[in-house]
């Protein structure tokens, strides 16, 4: 797509503000000065930090960007405008602005008369003058005014007219920006392209729009896409579309549905492809998982599972992708799972550098036994490493570190659960001799996992570098009781890589502890360098 120099639009990313009022997250000063680097890197040019004043945590949060500034991004400050009856000069929470050193400052005031008169308990006539007083003060002290329009849609629904000379005299006060905000995410992408239309036609002709959208209706990307079609120059969102309630517009998708798919300039070109891995680094800071299905960015946005589809993606990836994954820094992905085909268990192969001719008797022999296996509860989509291991099996070429020839777990409850404490003893034979160990957890699989560490590290010291970041059971026939089939997955990570090994079987301990033994012998293998590209042919 050609991108035409006049559609030029300026992101505006609020994720250290609106995204952290998400239920659940929670950040440090250090975790939003991180995340402010990062979006700076990516070329935002305008990136919300938070309310000075309201917390200790963004008061020091802009006094440290003001002693380590952003390279390219605007810093922007954010409030609402001033209380009734009072004046914007003598006003405390806007002497936290100025200190705060920004030249861009947001500030949000009521659009919709029903705020006004139910929650300022004020006039409209005051409100109007609360957003005059205001944003004249600031402009007085030399700083730059964004003005978000709260409740914009829902006011203008309600009352076109006042809600238009709420704008009208942020306008005559020297805001550059109007940013039309649905803060109840309740319209629709039909209301948005209307009333933005409308708002283009009663403004002056050098106004400049912008759009902010919640997520309440599953509709914010459509509606600020819409803004963005009707005339808005701004979009404002946030990074994995995090924020209150239902969240607000992703810009991990407007970005680039709005660069590759309709021609607007948002960041530089080469700046792009750092998208995914802002997502995810994001998303790390925060702790919470990634949307692993989230459009674009996701782990799965360009996963391919069917063989038909598998086939036809080798042959053109323009027959099940819309886009080149590269572009936004993501990559293709074959699964492997039960309705794969031969072409799958080929594309898995060179993924783990091993060359397989799909004339060779153990590919269709690796495709059975996958069959086979999710077929008992097995899922190797969501445990690569498994089907590496597998397929090195069928291939004679799995390497043999140690066996595990047998493990006792015992279980003390002690005189509480919060006291239960566990027991195992394992049996390993290593580099011809036989290992005896003994290790207590707070579970059985954490007693399990920490005696094979102790049984092992004497010979592979590199298994202490082995983190346990995550464990999974569940159980996929319940109806048959406590007999029923578990399925365990664990995942383990060494600071540069992760992956995930699965076990299934009748009994929850034998599940987790097949799991545990491949998740150790993978991280062996690649600590190791023994999978090497391997060439297998007739």
């Amino acid at each position: 797509m050609t991108v035409n120099s006049s559609h030029q639009l300026w992101i505006y990313d609020t994720t250290l503000r609106d995204g952290t009022q998400r239920e659940g997250l929670s950040v440090s000063l250090e975790d939003k000065l991180r995340i402010a680097r990062k979006l700076d890197e990516l070329g935002i040019p305008f990136i919300e930090g938070g309310w000075p004043g309201a917390n200790p945590k963004d008061v020091q949060l802009f006094w440290q960007l003001q002693e380590q500034p952003l390279t390219q991004a605007q810093i922007v400050a954010f409030c609402s405008t001033r209380r009734p009856l009072q004046k914007a000069s003598s006003e405390p929470m806007l002497q936290a602005i100025l200190a705060s050193g920004t030249l861009w400052v947001t500030i949000f005031g009521k659009s919709w008369d029903l705020h006004v008169t139910e929650g300022l308990k004020t006039s409209l006539a005051e409100n109007l003058e609360m957003i005059r007083d205001t944003i004249e003060y600031l402009r007085s002290q030399g700083r730059r005014v964004i003005y978000d329009a709260e409740h914009w849609f829902d006011g203008y629904k309600h009352n076109a007219d006042y809600a238009l000379q709420t704008l009208k005299t942020a306008i005559d006060a020297g805001a550059e920006w109007l940013v039309l905000c649905d803060t109840n995410g309740g319209t629709l992408p039909h209301e948005v392209s209307q009333i933005v239309t409308d708002v283009i036609e009663s403004c002056p002709q050098d106004v400049q729009l912008g759009i902010h959208t919640h997520n309440d209706s599953d509709t914010a990307i459509a509606n600020a896409l819409a803004g963005v079609m009707a005339g808005v120059k701004m979009v404002q969102g946030t990074i994995n579309g995090y924020g209150e309630r239902c969240g607000n517009a992703n810009l991990c998708s407007l970005i680039p549905n709005l660069q590759l798919k309709l021609g607007y300039k948002c960041i530089a070109d080469n700046k792009l492809s750092n998208l995914t891995e802002a997502s995810r680094f994001v998303s790390e800071v925060v702790n919470l998982a990634p949307d692993e299905h989230a459009p674009f960015v996701g782990r799965s946005a360009f996963a391919h599972k069917g063989g038909i589809h598998v086939s036809a993606v080798q042959k053109n990836p323009l027959t099940y992708e819309h886009i080149e994954p590269e572009t936004v820094g993501n990559s293709r992905r074959i699964v492997i799972s039960e309705q794969a085909g031969v072409s799958n268990v080929l594309a898995k192969a060179s993924g783990f550098g091993i060359e397989l001719d799909k004339n060779h008797s153990a590919t269709r022999e690796i495709l059975q036994l996958l069959k086979q296996l999710e077929s008992e509860g097995y899922q190797f989509e969501a445990a690569e490493a498994s089907f590496e291991l597998l397929m090195r099996e069928a291939l004679q070429t799995r390497p043999s570190f140690f066996q595990v020839k047998g493990f006792q777990i015992h279980c003390d409850l002690g005189k509480g659960l919060e006291t239960t404490k566990a027991l195992a003893t394992v049996k390993v034979a290593v580099k011809n001799q036989d290992i005896w160990e003994a290790a207590e957890g707070n579970g059985p699989v954490a007693a399990l996992d920490a005696a094979l560490r102790k049984a092992l590290v004497k010979f592979y010291p590199q298994i202490d570098t082995f983190k346990l970041t995550d464990y999974k059971v569940r159980i996929l026939n319940g109806h048959t009781g406590t007999s029923a089939t578990t399925r365990a997955m664990v995942e383990l990570g060494n600071g540069q890589q992760r992956w995930t090994t699965i076990g299934v079987s009748n009994n929850i301990l034998e599940a987790s502890y097949q799991a545990v033994v491949e998740g150790l012998e993978y991280g062996l293998i690649k600590h190791c360098q023994v999978d090497s590209p391997l060439k297998v042919f007739e």
